[in-house]
């Protein structure tokens, strides 16, 4: 299906597989707006794009209800009904063991992966409810999946949460014709990596998934015919183990 005249908003969209997915939406023929919590990368990534409509962007922190009201308020304004919505925020902590991390960033990443998927998935539903149609992508992790000490306890309960939130919410909402998928990524080369106990090497960086991939299958997702959902994808490098 052509994507021409459609709109999509995403969330974390000023760096990483939240920037591509909202280049790549764009180069199919989606109106977008990104949101995000730093002025400077949200106009990077409207700047990448050199095509019409432009990319739009509005300061949001979806951890902050007043925050994501303001900012869909202000995307309807300029998009009219929002007809994708991307949740790619996300935030993780070099202290990843229980032992070293504190409750405060149990609570930062808990809030921002988990309780800001929920903030924006609330802010779209009604309207998608009363058209009978809509497309909600969730940018989950493997970790999402499957427990392991390289996402770290926090990070990996946000990401649990997040499929919960993203399957439950799936379920309830198919009557209404509203799609929600579950992405889940393995390593990918974004700016997430600084945040790693240990630094990453470059070649290590060339390995691993790379934001573009990820994109590739959000707006092949947005693509297909409203009559098919597809409910979890998993895309992981090659060279890493899926156990």
């Amino acid at each position: 299906m052509s994507l021409k005249g459609k709109t999509a908003v995403v969330t974390g969209g000023g760096t990483g597989i939240g920037r591509g997915i909202a280049q790549g939406l764009a180069e199919a023929g989606c109106r977008v707006a990104v949101g995000g919590r730093r002025e400077e990368p949200l106009l990077e990534t409207a700047q990448g794009f050199s095509g019409e409509p432009p990319i739009l962007h509005h300061l949001l922190d979806v951890a902050d209800r007043p925050s994501v009201d303001t900012f869909f308020r202000w995307a309807r304004e300029q998009l009219g009904s929002i007809d994708i919505l991307v949740s790619s925020a996300g935030t993780n902590i070099k202290t990843r063991t229980m032992a070293e991390m504190t409750p405060e960033q149990w609570d930062q990443v808990l809030a921002v992966n988990a309780t800001g998927a929920y903030n924006c998935m609330h802010a779209v539903l009604p309207a998608m409810r009363e058209r009978g149609d809509g497309l909600i992508v969730n940018i989950s992790s493997i970790a999402g999946k499957r427990a392991a000490a390289l996402g770290g306890v926090a990070y990996c309960a946000s990401k649990f949460a997040m499929t919960a939130l993203g399957t439950a919410v799936g379920n309830e909402e198919a009557a209404h014709g509203i799609r929600v998928t579950n992405i889940y990524p393995g390593e990918v080369d974004t700016p997430i990596l600084l945040n790693r106990p240990s630094p990453v090497s470059d070649e290590h960086r060339a390995r691993i998934l790379q934001a573009d991939d990820v994109a590739h299958m959000v707006v092949a997702l947005a693509q297909l015919p409203p009559r098919a959902h597809v409910p979890e994808m998993v895309i992981k490098p090659t060279t890493q183990a899926y156990i």
